[in-house]
């Protein structure tokens, strides 16, 4: 893998991968931008009964929003159209978000672009740009955690309008918190008592025991188990664990980092044929990373992957209970959700 690493026009930092080394990436920004928007200020509240912290950006009002697709800022630039992305081809370019939810005291947000193809997805890419993408999800991550400060990093994409994605342009991004989330605040905690009380480790405990029932694991590979969780909040969820604990993205293994691709693939194809509709199935893609502190040496490192529609015709939406309790009502039981993710399955 080669990196190479330049300054858009505002002096934000974007960095290009490339599987070879002969490509030249450090094409100049030639937009008058000004001063850059990723040093707007943002404020972490945190909540006095939850003790969760918000973040409050809301400078995030006035970011792109559905532009048409001559106009796509995640393209790569030609000569009518100067985007985001400098050089007229890459194969999977990172830079910092121009309207960044985090500021710089309180992290730092990046896009991750995994095609120069507008019309494409992720999963129509080929399994060696996949490899790349988790290259640089790695390296990111790595960078990201030894920065002072950051606590935790997230990886994740949201896809489809359904979801609430503003850019069509196939892309994720990469979150580098100066708190840690919630809801790793909770599993840690979890996992913490579990110690405790009985020495062992619950991922561990979790994935032997989703394995050995059978009947909500999705597939199984000689590196990686998906399953849908015995307590799924949402129609279609798939967790993906690899088959040896590790605590984040640049620890995973060889054998595991080459069987990925194709897991991966094969899950977000699956997930595009539950539905008989013409669209993409929306979903996000999520990975769940330990923190740069506490917790490292009992967190795995996963995937949850999960969608918003519960049938051709009808989405899940956050109702009252879950928005106003999170407490969820899942409308299609987890055994019947793998069971039809098992019928989808590749030939």
């Amino acid at each position: 893998m080669k990196r190479t690493s330049t300054r858009l026009a505002d002096g934000r930092e974007i960095l290009y991968y490339d599987t070879g080394d002969g490509a030249a990436r450090a094409f100049p920004d030639t937009r008058p931008l000004g001063t850059s928007a990723s040093a707007t200020s943002s404020e972490v509240r945190r909540d006095p009964l939850l003790g969760d912290r918000v973040v409050i950006a809301s400078h995030r009002q006035d970011r792109t929003y559905h532009p048409p697709a001559d106009a796509c800022p995640l393209c790569p630039s030609t000569e009518g159209h100067v985007s985001e992305i400098p050089a007229p081809h890459y194969e999977v370019a990172v830079f910092e978000n121009r309207f960044p939810s985090l500021a710089a005291d309180t992290g730092r947000c990046e896009v991750i672009c995994f095609t120069p193809d507008h019309l494409t997805s992720f999963a129509e890419l080929d399994e060696e740009r996949v490899a790349l993408v988790l290259a640089a999800w790695s390296d990111r991550t790595a960078e990201l955690s030894a920065r002072e400060g950051i606590r935790q990093v997230y990886c994740f994409e949201n896809r489809g309008a359904e979801i609430g994605v503003t850019l069509a342009h196939p892309h994720g991004q990469i979150y580098a918190f100066s708190f840690v989330t919630p809801r790793t605040a909770r599993m840690l905690a979890t996992v913490a008592a579990h110690r405790a009380r009985t020495g062992g480790n619950l991922f561990d405990k979790v994935l032997a025991a989703e394995r050995a029932e059978g009947t909500r694991v999705v597939l199984e590979t000689e590196q990686w188990t998906a399953f849908v969780p015995y307590a799924a909040r949402w129609p279609y969820e798939v967790h993906l664990y690899p088959r040896h604990r590790v605590p984040d993205l640049p620890a995973l293994g060889d054998a595991a980092r080459a069987e990925f691709p194709r897991v991966y693939l094969e899950l977000l194809r699956r997930f595009d044929r539950l539905f008989d509709r013409p669209e993409p199935t929306p979903y996000i893609s999520a990975w769940h990373q330990a923190p740069t502190g506490e917790g490292r040496e009992d967190f795995a490192l996963h995937l949850e992957l999960f969608t918003i529609r519960r049938t051709a015709d009808k989405l899940k939406y956050l109702a009252g209970t879950e928005s106003g309790m999170e407490a969820y009502m899942n409308d299609v039981r987890p055994e019947d959700a793998a069971a039809r993710l098992r019928e989808v399955a590749s030939a």
